[in-house]
This record gives C-alpha cells, sequence and structure tokens, in this order.
C-alpha cells in the first residue's frame, strides 16, 4: 500500500491479491467509542476490517479498511 492524501470519505479503492482495499478519513474530533462503533459496522455489514490506521497531530484519523475480493457485488463502506 502507498500512502495518498485522504480528502473524502472514500477516494479509491486499490487491490493487492486477494485484497482489496479503500482509504477513509475520520474527522478531528471524533471519540475512540465512536470511531469503533463505526468500524464495527462496517466490517458487520459489508466485511470490511481495519488494515493501518495513522493518527495525525490535527486529530485526523486516516485509515484503510481491506476486505477479501469476491465475484459478488458488495457494497462499500459508508463512514
Amino acid at each position: 500500500m502507498h500512502d495518498m492524501p485522504v480528502t473524502g470519505a472514500a477516494v479509491s479503492e486499490a487491490v493487492d491479491g486477494d485484497y482489496e482495499y479503500v482509504p477513509m478519513r475520520m474527522p478531528p474530533g471524533t471519540n475512540c467509542r465512536s470511531a469503533a462503533l463505526q468500524l464495527t459496522l462496517q466490517a458487520e455489514y459489508s466485511g470490511w476490517e481495519l488494515a493501518r490506521l495513522r493518527l495525525r497531530t490535527d486529530g485526523t484519523r486516516q485509515l484503510w479498511l481491506r476486505r477479501k475480493r469476491t465475484s459478488a457485488r458488495l457494497p462499500g463502506p459508508a463512514i
């Protein structure tokens, strides 16, 4: 995975072997409990899991979600 600026919810998807990745951003002020709940919902209903998380100095959370690639059409993340 390469670092790339994340400016919106889902900017683009990347594919690496058996996984697809999508970068996400959570705004500053999002508390840990709220962030965990949002990620739990993504895992439960869309099959996404947390691949990488960075907490920036301004409080922004930059993260990458990943899931196994399938032939079925699954919804994208909705954070």
